[in-house]
């Protein structure tokens, strides 16, 4: 019996690693509903819950129609900042504060309270996961080997731990916009020295890590009970990879079995049905948790895995429930 029931995919317009899930789906015959509940332009509904029924109703994007109680899953990918453009004549722009906080409660909310409905992963359990602290305290209840790490905005206590554990980098806690002058900058993972630290540490908390010295990086998926790994070389001494990508080179990579079970650990520990870890290998060969990505990236990887990750993310989301 052809299951009948849609996925639908939560992303922005611009996504090339939701395009190879839903291509995917697509060739398994597999119906797929797209939106971005942050650009819900053309998106029209109107459900209701009651008299003993959920949700319920009529979901509609410009070239597709759902009921949502018929949802199977919901992949919650990368969609855009919710931002309302209504109405056009609003200078002060109060009341597209006020319908841009009810796109998201309304809209957005309703995707996450479906009954019997996959979420990978629920944008709740993406949000706790996305905290540092929070990563590291469970990274280390799930066995990994984690650098020592320091958060402070303490300067002395900053210089005292860069001293002891030299070399160190310093890491933002966060990912966020952060300008120069007008222009738009990325905080690169980078070398820190005592010397470099002065007062301006005390604007806020700030993470040091001391450095691993290794050999190269790798990035592993995991889902559905399976992982998939990619060793990440670089033609250089960057600490961040990112910065330069005509410098790396990708390749498949077997995680130690240790590393396997541990990552499995981390994320029943904190609910997540996928996650993407990074891994600094050193020069005899262990692994240290670096981070994990709730909803990390993995389509720049190498084809192999790219593809092996894009089939296990399809079945689970045919599936429509957790592994």
């Amino acid at each position: 019996m052809i299951d009948s029931r849609p996925v639908l995919v939560n992303t922005r317009l611009d996504d090339p690693t939701a395009d190879h899930v839903i291509g995917e789906l697509h060739r398994r015959g597999v119906p797929v509903v797209r939106l971005d509940t942050g650009r819900p332009e053309g998106v029209t509904l109107a459900v209701g819950a009651g008299a003993g029924k959920d949700w319920r109703g009529d979901l509609r994007t410009p070239t597709r129609r759902v009921d949502p109680h018929g949802i199977r899953a919901v992949y919650h990918r990368r969609p855009s900042p919710t931002a309302s453009t209504f109405p056009a004549d609003d200078p002060a722009g109060h009341q597209r504060d006020f319908t841009t906080a009810q796109i998201r409660h309304g809209l957005g909310g309703l995707l996450v309270a479906l009954p019997d409905c996959l979420q990978v992963n629920h944008p709740h359990r993406n949000a706790a996961a996305e905290y540092k602290p929070v990563q590291l305290t469970t990274a280390l209840a799930s066995g990994f080997t984690v650098p020592p790490t320091l958060i402070t905005n303490e300067p002395e206590a900053a210089r005292e731990f860069i001293r002891a554990h030299h070399p160190v980098v310093y890491k933002p806690l966060r990912h966020t916009d952060y300008r120069e002058n007008g222009e738009l900058r990325t905080i690169w993972v980078r070398p820190v020295t005592a010397e470099e630290i002065d007062s301006s540490l005390r604007a806020c908390p700030h993470l040091f890590q001391k450095q691993v010295i290794k050999t190269a990086d790798a990035r592993m998926a995991v889902v559905g009970g399976e992982s998939f790994t990619t060793r990440i070389t670089l033609d250089g001494d960057h600490p961040d990879w990112r910065m330069d990508y005509s410098l790396v080179s990708f390749s498949p990579v077997e995680a130690p079995a240790t590393v396997r079970r541990s990552a499995e650990l981390y994320l029943r520990t904190l609910g997540l049905v996928f996650g993407a870890f990074d891994f600094a290998i050193d020069r005899d060969g262990a692994w240290h948790f670096l981070e994990c990505n709730p909803n990390g990236q993995w389509a720049f990887v190498d084809p192999a895995t790219t593809r092996g990750i894009t089939v296990a993310l399809a079945d689970v989301l045919e599936k429509g429930v957790s592994p």
